[in-house]
């Protein structure tokens, strides 16, 4: 044992890790296309969070990704329904299947909407011992009916951190979202749009430098500690 880690006698030693640059730049990189999952949080005929979802997906799609936009109309409240939905075992599937996110939920009595958060709260912290958010990037964004606010995102950014993924520092907040779209329902050029540019360009980069990575930058030392079948059974309390 070395004289550093005699001096932390509650440490396990066998279990200490020293990460290192050499480390994480020995692993080897992924040739197909980044895989983004898009939740949106209205059910509207006209949804402004369903048509800026749709120009996110048209922009990660030109950038060389693979896309895929979970529609949430018939996904069961939360508890509502069996883990066996079929609106359930898809929106899991897609999270699984998914690299990173992008969540955009319309501003509502100043929060994310109840839509938004159901689809949040079916995906699962952990199944198992294998969690289908960690390490995955984020992008959060928002739609307001009136002057612009964050409120929506910062929440977002909340259940981010708690789903344990790599939520990007940029975002997109569309004030009066409804003179932001023609009648076609594609977003107008604006200082807005030119945001939602900007988060899915970075929301790719930062998928492409970590993606490989992530089962590295989530290796925890306490959860080395624990068991598969111990963390198993913490992080999925029935009495939760």
């Amino acid at each position: 044992m070395s004289q550093k880690l005699s001096d932390l006698p509650n440490v396990a030693s066998e279990l200490f890790v020293t990460p290192t640059a050499s480390g994480l730049a020995s692993v080897a990189h992924s040739a197909h296309a980044p895989r983004f999952l898009l939740l949106y949080g209205s059910l509207r005929e006209r949804s402004y969070s369903r048509l800026l979802t749709m120009e996110a997906a048209r922009l990660l799609e030109a950038m060389g990704s693979e896309v895929r936009i979970f529609d949430p109309a018939g996904l069961p409240l939360p508890d509502g329904a069996p883990d066996a939905h079929p609106k359930v075992r898809e929106l899991r599937a897609l999270a699984e299947w998914a690299e990173g996110m992008v969540w955009c939920s319309p501003e509502r009595h100043g929060a994310m909407t109840g839509i938004m958060k159901a689809q949040i709260d079916w995906i699962p912290l952990s199944i198992g011992a294998v969690r289908p958010t960690q390490g995955k990037t984020l992008a959060v964004m928002e739609v307001s009916g009136g002057s612009q606010s964050f409120n929506a995102v910062n929440q977002l950014r909340v259940l981010g951190r708690w789903m344990r993924m790599i939520t990007i520092p940029n975002q997109s907040s569309v004030a009066k979202a409804f003179l932001e779209f023609d009648e076609a329902g594609r977003m107008k050029p604006s200082a807005y749009y030119d945001r939602v540019v900007d988060v899915m360009e970075e929301l790719v980069k930062f998928t492409l430098l970590t993606r490989d990575v992530a089962n590295l930058l989530t290796d925890r030392y306490s959860e080395r500690k624990e068991s598969a079948e111990a963390l198993s059974k913490r992080v999925n309390q029935r009495a939760i």
